[in-house]
């Protein structure tokens, strides 16, 4: 019915339209998109992502049964996880090594720098109790701050932790803090908070990892340097943190097994409700077919069942706060039934995102309770000392990256990248498929296609409008007349920019179809909340966007084939389209019979150390540089 309704809608305003100068074609009503949260792709993605949830929640009802048939559901979704952010590194020595130490009230801070991974250095600060020890320790990951760890609230919860007996230890996540990975040659970074998050989101997916599987290898390794000091019983470790740092904190709980007790904040909810709104998060909070493997966000709670968590959360975040109420609810069932209801629970503050004072405060009873067994009224003092960004600053000059011989995020991925090309299988067709999820033409339904109008000329094309499958609609401009071989132009930037080439080559005897496919010209994606956040949707549902754009490619080739009863045709894309136009040309030659790009991307490997890589972000394919780069298409 939606189907029928969209192409009446689109018939009248045909009739209506007119005539149009050629050099404004529109296909579509101008109108189309408007809507950001009717979205084509925001739309088309929402229905197979309510239906990946539908089954989830319908596989953990019978899994809420009874004790056997829950833990079952725990093993498959911590398998879910550990596939999702992919291959971690070894282990290797943490060289750690205090660079300073601040003497407060009772307690210490200590300025610790080590190494997660050889040569790359991360920045902490532990906050330490007068006393001998051993202390329970906290791990406390921090959000998206442009500070990192001297973040004014976190500084305040750090505080009050110490004070009640904890050691904390806070660190500068990637990207933040002292650990930037783009500065100018005076140690400037270039961004400013999480944005080079989104830069160096691109890489880990061609590597078959998440920028998250780096993060949290962090936080494994800050786990590892608490557990190795005599002060700190290392069966007594907590962790929590807040926005980005309840992400990690989520991820953390839910991955080490050491972590007994922990209390995400401002985080927790559902994909059905964050991916409406605010959308997705930055880079590293999208997994890989997480949603299509049914790893929801109550999943970090009930994968770690029955140990003590608590979810911290806001009335006035952006977050949606009914998400985390309906992610509490899963929980508390899934903690009832293995005996322990209590060791679950949730404090709602009136306040918008952020580690607010009475999140601080709830933060420090639950670790108190469990930690140390104690129950008490923790109340945050007025007038809380907040150091500056440089008196808890633990390198010289302020960045990991000026540190003699220190390697970056970018080192680290060409490294992983070279070992990955020395592994590469002969490449098959099979191979592409496998990997990009590229059906074969044969499992390709025809598209329904609308004729808009009377055949024309070539100073007056024929509208289209194909619909490759159900919630996608692809606009398209048709010269029919001519004998030679036709040819498919796919344009990133419209249809329009397109014109003078079609009119040229059809002025030659071509027929020509424009075609924009989805998520391009009429189609666009108007940024909702940043670049990529449908691609990051898809992303999650194990959809590949270069893979579903070759789709479109491969069956307004065969239509246009069809309609010249030709044998092949010659196709042209540029730009963000032209990967997946290789695509089309490698997998299906018998219907391709030349493929010219122009201004695209040449090498999934360039990416690998390039600073814009986000722009790319629509061509990433996860997994991928494990068996092929662009240019070994060449080869099929």
């Amino acid at each position: 019915m939606k189907h029928s309704l969209l192409t009446v809608t689109l018939i009248l305003f045909f009739v209506s339209a007119g005539a149009q100068a050629q050099s404004d074609y529109r296909v579509l009503p101008k109108d189309f998109n408007a809507d950001k949260k009717q979205q084509m792709m925001r739309a088309y993605l929402r229905g197979y992502v309510h239906n990946a949830l539908d089954q989830r929640l319908t596989e953990l009802e019978a899994a809420l049964v009874s004790k056997k048939p829950f833990i079952a559901y725990q093993e498959k979704r911590r398998a879910a996880l550990h596939r999702s952010l992919g291959e971690m590194p070894e282990r290797s020595p943490l060289n750690a090594r205090v660079t300073g130490v601040i003497t407060e009230n009772g307690f210490t801070i200590e300025k610790i720098l080590f190494e997660s991974q050889p040569g790359f250095h991360v920045t902490a600060n532990l906050y330490r109790p007068g006393g001998a020890g051993p202390f329970p320790a906290i791990l406390h990951p921090v959000g998206h701050s442009e500070n990192g760890k001297s973040y004014d609230s976190y500084q305040r919860a750090n505080r009050l932790l110490v004070q009640n007996g904890f050691v904390v230890l806070c660190f500068d996540p990637i990207g933040q803090g002292e650990r930037k990975q783009l500065i100018d040659k005076a140690g400037k970074p270039f961004h400013r908070a999480s944005h080079e998050h989104q830069e160096l989101g691109v890489a880990p997916i061609l590597l078959g990892r998440s920028l998250g599987s780096y993060m949290v290898w962090d936080g494994v390794r800050a786990i590892d340097y608490l557990c190795s000091r005599p002060d700190v019983d290392p069966k007594r470790i907590g962790c929590t943190g807040n926005s980005g740092g309840g992400n990690l904190t989520s991820y953390l709980m839910a991955y080490d097994e050491r972590i007994v007790e922990a209390a995400p904040g401002c985080f927790m909810t559902t994909h059905r409700r964050k991916n409406e709104s605010p959308g997705p998060g930055d880079a590293e909070q999208n997994l890989f077919a997480q949603i299509r493997d049914g790893f929801d966000h109550p999943d970090f709670m009930l994968t770690r069942a029955p140990q003590p968590t608590l979810i911290l959360s806001a009335t006035k975040d952006f977050v949606p706060i009914e998400g985390a109420w309906e992610a509490f609810r899963q929980a508390k069932r899934a903690y009832t039934l293995l005996g322990y209801p209590e060791r679950v629970e949730l404090i709602e503050a009136n306040e918008k995102h952020g580690f607010s004072q009475r999140l601080r405060e709830g933060a420090v009873r639950f670790f108190a309770h469990w930690l140390q067994g104690r129950r008490i009224e923790v109340f945050e003092e007025d007038n809380v000392p907040i150091l500056s960004d440089k008196d808890l600053q633990v390198t010289s000059e302020g960045q990991v990256l000026i540190l003699p011989d220190e390697r970056s995020m970018f080192d680290l991925f060409t490294d992983y990248e070279k070992r990955l090309s020395t592994q590469r299988p002969k490449l098959t067709r099979k191979t592409v498929r496998d990997v990009t999820g590229i059906r074969p033409l044969s499992e390709l339904p025809e598209p329904k296609v609308d004729v808009m109008g009377k055949k024309g000329g070539y100073e007056s094309p024929q509208r289209l409008l194909f619909y490759p499958e159900p919630g996608i609609v692809l606009p398209a401009l048709y010269w029919s007349q001519g004998k030679a071989e036709p040819v498919v132009i796919a344009p990133d930037k419209g249809m329009n920019t397109a014109l003078k080439e079609a009119i040229q080559l059809n002025a030659k005897g071509h027929p020509v179809l424009i075609v924009e496919v989805r998520d391009t010209g009429e189609t666009k994606t108007r940024n909702w909340r940043f670049f990529g956040a449908d691609y990051y949707i898809a992303h999650m549902l194990g959809r590949c966007w270069l893979g579903m754009r070759t789709e479109d490619l491969l069956v307004c080739s065969r239509w246009l084939k069809d309609q010249q009863q030709t044998r092949s045709i010659r196709l042209t894309a540029n730009g963000e389209i032209g990967p997946a136009a290789q695509h089309a040309a490698a997998l299906e030659p018998e219907l391709i019979s030349t493929v010219y790009t122009k201004n695209d991307l040449t090498s999934w490997r360039e990416l690998i150390t390039y600073h814009e890589a986000h722009k790319h972000l629509h061509n990433a394919v996860q997994n991928v540089l494990r068996h092929y780069d662009l240019p070994d298409l060449k080869k099929l």
